[in-house]
């Protein structure tokens, strides 16, 4: 599944499940390669027809998977299906490779009581890993900014081999690729509130709403004023984009 832009840039899902992704993630830990994992749902959506800067990075990234049902719909409506792979429960079985083979990791984003809870709770679910950083930025954070290069120092230091960052998109994104290109060898994955619901400093939706595919209403209604807005602007470009996947339909029966 892939969605364009008009100034050329593309962003492609190709981890189909959380299966393949897992998968790509072992094979360049074992093979010591730097990568970046983006998870795209419906605001980046959004924000990528806005920010070219974002365009650029996320077409950069490695390993991209769908992080919200309606990306999993387009696909369906697009014949290229793939299956929902949430960037919140990816953590632990990412966290999971990384101590399977041996491998620090590194936390970066949120805050420093949040990563110290979220650092120990990793801690009970993965036997064996060992969280070698964690780094609460400034706010506001600049990617491409001083505090960032110093993070990256930071990193290298640490010898993690596997960096998650909860710095909030576009923020995140666009240090995963500064960071991977600099340090060469380490993993970044861009999973937005994952932390700090393993944290407890914010609370994920029941089950039995996430069964429902109603996990979007539950966190709008969490915090109204910052995510209505967020969420408006999302639903109102996916008349665009059932129109894109549906021509792709069409040019796959042609």
């Amino acid at each position: 599944m892939q969605f364009s832009f008009p100034d050329g840039n593309a962003v492609r899902i190709n981890c189909h499940d959380s299966t393949a992704l897992l998968a790509a993630v072992r094979q360049k830990l074992r093979d010591g390669q730097g990568f970046a994992i983006a998870t795209i749902n419906v605001d980046h959506l959004q924000r990528l027809a806005e920010d070219g800067r974002f365009r650029r990075a996320y077409a950069a990234h490695d390993l991209v998977c769908a992080d919200g049902n309606p990306i999993v719909w387009l696909s369906r409506i697009a014949g290229r299906p793939v299956a929902l792979a949430p960037g919140s429960d990816l953590v632990l079985p990412l966290a999971a490779e990384a101590a399977r083979a041996g491998l620090p990791v590194a936390l970066i984003g949120s805050s420093d009581e949040s990563l110290a809870l979220a650092a120990e709770a990793m801690a009970r679910a993965v036997p064996g890993l060992r969280v070698a950083l964690t780094h609460a930025p400034g706010f506001p954070f600049d990617p491409m900014g001083e505090e960032a290069g110093q993070i990256i120092e930071r990193i290298r230091a640490s010898g993690a081999r596997l960096c998650f960052l909860a710095l909030g998109a576009p923020r995140q994104e666009l240090f995963a690729i500064r960071a991977r290109d600099a340090l060469g060898d380490v993993g970044f994955a861009s999973i937005g509130a994952g932390l700090d619901f393993l944290s407890g400093h914010q609370r994920r939706a029941p089950a039995l709403l996430r069964k429902a595919k109603l996990e979007w209403a539950w966190r709008m209604l969490s915090n109204p004023r910052r995510l209505f807005l967020r969420y408006a602007k999302g639903f109102a470009i996916l008349p665009g984009h059932v129109r894109q996947a549906a021509a792709l339909r069409r040019a796959r029966r042609d």
